[in-house]
This record gives C-alpha cells, structure tokens and sequence, in this order.
C-alpha cells in the first residue's frame, strides 16, 4: 500500500526541516510526501528542495488559507491512502506509517495516539492523547480522534469530499465527523503514538481559538447529526481534554 502524506506551510523555516526528516526516517519504503507551501517568504522552500527525491512532491503557489492548502493536497495525493503531518509536527519514530499501513490492510480509516510537545522545548510532553475505541455517535459525546493520527483510503475521500472552507479552524473536525458519522466505513484505533504535535496550532493557540473551534465544532454538529443550539458535547469535549495534560516532573 501506498502511503500520501500531505504537509501544508508556510514560512515554516524553524521547523519543516525536522517535519521531513522525521518522514523520511519512516522505516515503511511505500510512502510519498506532498508539501504545499503557501508562497513562503522565508527560506521553507530552500529546505524543502534540500529534499528532494522521487518521494517527494512539492506545490508551491499562494493559497485561501491552511484548508485550501490541504484541499490542494486531497487533489494531488496519488496514493491509495492518505494523511496530514503539520509542518512543525514530527513522526514519533520510524516506525509510525508502518502501524498505519497495517492498519488499513484491515479497515478504510484508522487513527492513533498523540503527544503534544512544548513548541520551545520539543522534548518535553505537555500533553498525552490517548484515543480510544470509534463508536456510532461518538462525536455527540464529545469525543474526536487526533487529526495528525487519521488516514484513511482513497475511496473514503472519494465519498466525504474536500474540506469545508467555511470552517477557519474546525474543518478538520468537521471532516473526521462526515466520515465516521454520516458513513459505514471500517474504522481502527491504532494503540500507538504516531505523531508528536508541537503545541499552540490554530485551533489552540489561545482561549479565543479554542473558542472558536468548539462553537464551529456545534456548528457541525448542527449541521449534520441535527444537535440543538446547546448539545453534551459542547461541553464534554473541552472537559475531556483536561486529563490530558501532563504535570510538570511527570
């Protein structure tokens, strides 16, 4: 199986070069990488062509934003599956797109675990997602798998579609809902850090944009599972992400 990766960036400099080294350190030989670089004006691409080789594939134009770009990347993956790895994001070790890859072998989606790492201090684990098990209507319960960790088959892009662009920083969330509600796809948890997610992206960065997310995360949830304009997980989810910060010295 074939394995796409897609990373979106922009002016990514500080990072992207620990992003790629971490895929192409993958032990999995069957993989290829997307990156669409939103027209950088710092040296993102100088890094990137430092990488170059067949597995790797560059688009590099102005973009509508994070969504658009990784829209460009659904266009473009020629893979029989495909995932997302934020440009200041890593693999957790070599052995990530291996699990993923034996994983759909046997479903049509799978996810796994996450550890979010101190932008600053990369070895430091601020925070621990663990998933657990998909259930039907999950996501009316505030639950959500960690989208650097969800790959998934071709066929299921085929039926779900692109990212919505209407959503600016839940289109992610609004997309994992579509394709495990609203379908009958084979879904696995794969019970293994995969990716470490450096923290303060674009849903977190601050308490307005965790805001954000969950009232657009609602508005989802309105739009297709026909939640009120209050439900249990507007509240169940920003609870349950209180477990998973680490102590300091733990």
């Amino acid at each position: 199986m074939r394995l796409s990766v897609v990373t979106v960036c922009r002016n990514a400099a500080a990072t992207i070069g620990e992003t790629l080294s971490s895929f192409f350190a993958q032990s999995y030989a069957a993989k290829h990488l997307i990156v669409v670089d939103g027209a950088s004006t710092d040296d993102t691409m100088s890094i990137v062509r430092g990488y170059a080789c067949d597995q790797l594939s560059i688009i590099c134009e102005p973009d509508h934003g994070l969504y658009d770009a990784m829209n460009k990347g659904l266009r473009a993956f020629d893979g029989e599956a495909v995932g997302f790895l934020n440009a200041d994001d890593r693999f957790h070790d070599p052995g990530a797109l291996a699990a993923i890859a034996a994983a759909l072998g046997e479903a049509d989606i799978c996810y796994g675990d996450l550890d979010y790492v101190d932008s600053a201090r990369r070895e430091r684990v601020v925070r621990r997602w663990r998933a657990s098990p998909w259930r039907k209507g999950a996501f009316r319960r505030g639950w959500m798998p960690p989208h650097p960790t969800f790959y998934c088959r071709r066929e299921v892009i085929d039926r779900v579609g692109a990212f919505d662009l209407s959503y600016r920083v839940a289109a992610d969330y609004d997309f994992m809902l579509r394709a495990l509600e609203l379908a009958d796809f084979n879904v696995t948890h794969v019970p293994k850090v995969l990716v470490d997610m450096a923290d303060g992206g674009l849903s977190t960065v601050d308490l307005a944009a965790r805001l954000r997310h969950n009232l657009e995360a609602l508005a989802s949830r309105q739009r297709w599972l026909g939640a009120g304009l209050v439900d249990y997980a507007l509240f169940a989810k920003p609870l349950g992400k209180a477990s998973q910060f680490v102590l300091a010295g733990s």
